[in-house]
């Protein structure tokens, strides 16, 4: 069965609040989803799974120390994540706060681990954002996003 990771830091929970909206979306799909407090993740764990959505509040314009943890760690799996699905979301505290900059940083370090990155046309480009607790739109693009990350990681398992 198709797998996947939703890995967050939330120090406000508002996060942790975006993690849930789109392992919700993902579960719609009919994909087995994970939703954890990063600090309750062993890097050696994301090798099991098919998929990995990592989300972070955004601090000084970077994710927060415990996702970036996450990853150096990583490096001793580098090539062992190669083709599995990746993608980030983010939240701030302000408009123009740091989201896109925070979901391209990890969007970049996913993909040096040689993960597959879907954009997507309409709505949050990158990945889902939110200013402070998400609304009623932030709510319904991390849905989407879950959707979507699950259709495409079917597709590339061929499940």
């Amino acid at each position: 069965m198709v797998r996947i990771l939703v890995c967050y830091f939330s120090g406000s929970g508002n996060t942790q609040k975006m993690a849930e909206f789109i392992a919700e979306g993902v579960g719609a799909e009919g994909v087995d989803v994970d939703v954890r407090n990063v600090e309750n993740v062993n890097c050696d764990e994301l090798l099991d799974f098919d998929g990995i959505i990592l989300g972070s509040p955004t601090y000084y314009g970077t994710c927060a120390a415990p996702i970036k943890e996450l990853i150096d760690e990583s490096v001793k799996h580098h090539g062992k994540l190669d083709g599995k699905v990746g993608g980030a979301f983010s939240s701030s505290a302000n408009i123009a706060g740091g989201n896109e900059t925070t979901i391209m940083n990890i969007l970049q370090m996913l993909m040096i681990h040689g993960m597959i990155v879907k954009g997507h046309p309409n709505g949050s480009h990158y990945g889902p954002v939110a200013v402070g607790a998400p609304d009623k739109n932030a709510e319904d693009e991390c849905i989407a996003y879950g959707r979507s990350m699950a259709k495409l990681t079917k597709k590339i398992t061929g499940e």
